[in-house]
């Protein structure tokens, strides 16, 4: 197993150093060179000068002899040459397979009027724990599905799972991200239970402008969660006629259309996706009749009603449903010796699924908002919004199942039950009927003013929320005693419900201060928020700061701290009922907010000779007032009490840049550490010291890569490589016997890990040009093949425990999906 480990991690780091060596190695072929001298009018030389392809980023800078030299795809470009002080120059040039074109150039000086700036054009200078990501990044990426599923190549982001939208930023939990769409705020489902439940998410790719996502050190606009905020901005057609795009794959289909109206006044935009990934679904162990059905459709529509004045309104509309008609499953696990020496330990567990075996599981979600926009000086604008926000999530199931293990000779036909040797059976039933409905009300106010050093903001907001809970669950084990009388054990048993409204209510303001001469040199950001929350009658206060400093054209250093509060939403007031107690009962109002003091601190550095850019960000979390919880596949179980404190520490790790121009590529590494420690007060002989928490994930690599082939760049490439070491989960130990079964108890809390999560994605494309001039624009068709798991590598994502003829029970991996084949069409025009 060890050496097996040792052969993964040479293959990444033989990966990554293939990535970093690619534009000279593997992209030569087909590809040539440019090279030439940069002078000024007089003739003297220019060091420094930016030569890039005009309109990428990719490209190379004139050395100390004003010289430079450009590996490039044989064809013909524009390439532009910019330097403060300087007149951009754009020149074409055709490139020659394995030949070098020369291209001189003469700059002139820039003649500057009173009070007119020159900015080099450049990568936005990037902040603490900022991070941004395109949409058409997005929709070429190589995944299951589009949207959520693509901020898993992002420093510092985790996830291991491919069939869920949920994600984990710097070892916080799932629960602790801000999602805002066009600066409305929306949510995950409250209580998934499996990543099939959740659906396509609330966004859509297809309709994005702009991704950010601040992975900490977020600043005081953004409140209420721990980890990280998602900014999402959907694009607002502006004077451009009806343009769109339509796709349609194995897994899914769905199209767009936007256009503006009367001179550019009205703007709108609106998408629908469908999917019925049925086949997806179905490559999993657990085989039945899968009916997945997930319906999305989104709007927006904005409206100058004078100059200065806007309105926007934005719908959504989501209805998800996951229906199984079960039929069994066989999983085959252990160990399998090629040494003589040691004996295999293979078993293998089959289940069957009698006829009344059923799940049906199902998320609505409906939202609308309105915001007007109103500019009450040229320097002062201000935004007014509200908005609401309804989901209904409703998860029924009845499993009834008979499962037999066996030990298996290595050996023997897998599809058959030769060499299969029964080791006991029991027979399992899961029964719930639960629903969540989670109802919000919002409205809030935003003011930007800016002034000759300033960029100041300030905000408010109250929101109602309603929640209703209905939990009717139970699971029972079935076997016989050793006279061979049944012997049925209640696992678990819960029925309730419960209603509650509560009030939230909040405050900020903040200031980005210029310090030195240049504007963009030295910036401080300070802010001040606070929130209210009415179930535990709480007021928190939290300040920020970050800073942003330029030390030079390649260097630029970043730093935040911050004390971020997270006020407990339902799923932490609800917690984990224990058998025979209310939900109401379950709900503690003396809950306090759980605390995240954060200092992050970082830097980027720019290499012009090669266009790449380094950067590295550390940071650490001292936490407070935790409610603890555990993690099953995506379900989060709450303890419901400030009963924990902990700390994070980690650095994330990116190489970025343009391996061919226009397509930017990327690689992560990321370090982290993640322990808590439970209070004196709840602590047992399984969980006292210092244990990891459950987003404790030490290792993660990610890998995006896009190229196309020299000799025909309508072909372009895609791929994906995410791994993560194994998270903790806590395993059971045997407890008292009742008849021939042994209850289980929980052993010590989080000591054992499931395998590291490695995958592999390929995809490749080829653009068609249908026609030059279509309805508006060109009519194109983009042809992809998608390989998903490309090495079939085998994830579990949790565990089930089944008794074997002892009575004992034995570990059954839940694995994720196989090798998965897709095909997309999509059109554009």
């Amino acid at each position: 197993m060890r050496s097996c480990r040792v052969f993964l991690v040479a293959g990444w780091l033989l990966g990554a150093v293939l990535w970093m060596i690619l534009p000279q190695t593997a992209l030569a072929q087909g590809w040539g060179s440019v090279e030439g001298r940069v002078t000024e009018a007089g003739g003297d030389v220019l060091p420094g000068i930016t030569i890039v392809v005009d309109g990428t980023n990719f490209g190379t800078a004139s050395d100390e002899a004003g010289q430079y030299r450009m590996r490039i795809p044989a064809g013909r470009y524009a390439l532009r040459f910019t330097a403060i002080g300087y007149q951009a120059f754009v020149d074409s040039v055709v490139v020659q397979r394995d030949a070098v074109t020369t291209l001189d150039v003469k700059l002139r000086p820039a003649t500057l009027e009173l009070d007119e700036v020159t900015v080099e054009e450049s990568a936005v200078a990037p902040e603490a724990g900022v991070q941004q990501i395109e949409p058409e990044q997005v929709r070429n990426m190589p995944s299951p599905f589009k949207g959520f599923q693509a901020l898993k190549v992002l420093p510092g982001v985790s996830s291991n799972n491919e069939l869920s939208n949920q994600y984990s930023v710097r070892g916080g939990g799932f629960n602790e991200n801000l999602i805002f769409l066009n600066g409305f705020e929306i949510y995950m489902p409250f209580r998934p239970r499996q990543g099939e439940q959740e659906g396509l998410g609330l966004f859509n790719p297809e309709l994005a402008q702009r991704i950010t996502l601040y992975t900490g050190g977020f600043p005081a606009r953004y409140g209420g969660k721990l980890s990280s905020t998602l900014d999402i901005q959907y694009r607002r057609p502006d004077e451009e006629p009806l343009n769109g795009s339509a796709y349609v794959s194995l897994l899914d289909a769905g199209a767009t259309a936007g256009a503006s109206a009367l001179d550019g006044r009205l703007g709108w935009l609106f998408g629908v996706r469908k999917a019925q990934a049925r086949r997806f679904f179905s490559t999993q162990e657990l085989k039945g009749n899968y009916q997945p059905d997930y319906l999305d459709i989104q709007g927006l529509l904005a409206y100058e009603l004078a100059p200065g004045h806007e309105v926007e309104v934005m719908g959504i509309y989501a209805d998800h449903t996951f229906r199984l008609d079960p039929r069994g499953r066989k999983t085959f696990f252990g160990v399998v010796s090629t040494d003589p020496n040691q004996a295999s330990a293979l078993q293998s567990v089959w289940i069957s699924y009698d006829d009344r075996s059923g799940e049906r599981d199902g998320y609505t979600t409906g939202f609308a908002g309105a915001r007007l926009k109103t500019r009450l000086a040229p320097n002062l604008r201000a935004e007014h919004d509200v908005s609401f926000f309804k989901t209904e999530e409703s998860e029924r199931f009845n499993l009834i199942g008979q499962t037999v293990i066996y030990d298996v000779d290595p050996g023997s036909d897998p599809d058959s039950q030769e060499g299969m040797f029964p080791r006991g059976s029991a027979q399992q039933e899961e029964f719930a009927d639960n629903f969540v409905g989670v109802t919000t009300w919002t409205g809030k106010g935003r003011y930007l003013l800016s002034l000759r050093r300033h960029a100041a903001e300030a905000g408010w907001y109250v929101r109602q929320l309603s929640f209703e809970d209905r939990i009717q669950e139970s699971s029972a084990v079935q076997g016989r005693s050793p006279d061979g009388d049944i012997v049925r054990l209640i696992a678990n048993s819960l029925e309730d419900a419960v209603s509650f409204d509560e009030r939230q209510a909040g405050f900020y303001a903040q200031d980005a201060l210029a310090l030195l001469p240049d504007p963009d040199r030295f910036v401080l950001t300070a802010g001040l928020r606070t929130d209210y929350f009415s179930f535990n009658d709480e007021w928190t206060v939290s300040p920020r700061l970050s800073a942003r400093y330029l030390a030079n054209e390649r260097l630029t250093l970043t730093g935040a701290w911050g004390l971020y509060y997270q006020a407990p939403t339902y799923r932490e007031l609800r917690g984990a009922p224990e058998p025979g107690t209310s939900i109401i009962g379950a709900l503690n109002r003396d809950l306090k907010s759980q605390r995240a003091m954060q200092f992050v601190a970082g830097g980027e550095l720019f290499m012009p000779r090669r266009r790449l850019y380094l950067r590295a960000e550390a940071y650490w979390k001292e936490l407070d007032n935790l409610i603890s919880y555990t993690l099953e596949n995506v379900r989060v179980e709450y303890s419901g009490e400030n009963d924990a404190e902990g700390r994070v520490y980690g650095l994330d790790l990116q190489a970025r840049g343009e391996l061919v121009p226009g397509l930017e590529s990327w690689i992560n590494y990321s370090f982290m550490v993640a322990r808590e420690e439970l209070l004196p007060e709840y602590r047992t002989a399984q969980n006292e010291g210092i244990v990891p928490r459950p987003t404790d994930q030490r290792h993660t690599f990610a890998l995006f890569v896009q190229d196309y082939i020299p000799t025909d760049p309508t072909w372009k490439l895609h791929m994906r490589a995410l791994f993560g070491s194994g998270l903790p989960y806590t395993p059971p130990v045997p407890g008292d016997r009742v008849g021939n079964l042994v209850i289980q108890e929980p052993g010590d809390r989080f000591s054992a890990r499931y395998p590291e999560f490695r995958r592999i994605d390929f995809g490749v494309t080829k653009y068609i040009t249908v026609m030059e001039q279509g309805l508006n624009n060109p009519l194109r068709l983009e042809l992809t093949a998608e390989l998903l798991n490309v090495f079939d590598m085998t994830n579990t994502v949790a565990y089930s425990w089944i008794p074997d003829a002892q009575g004992v029970w034995q570990r059954i991996p839940t694995r994720l999906t196989p090798r998965t084949i897709n095909v997309r069409l999509r059109a554009t025009f």
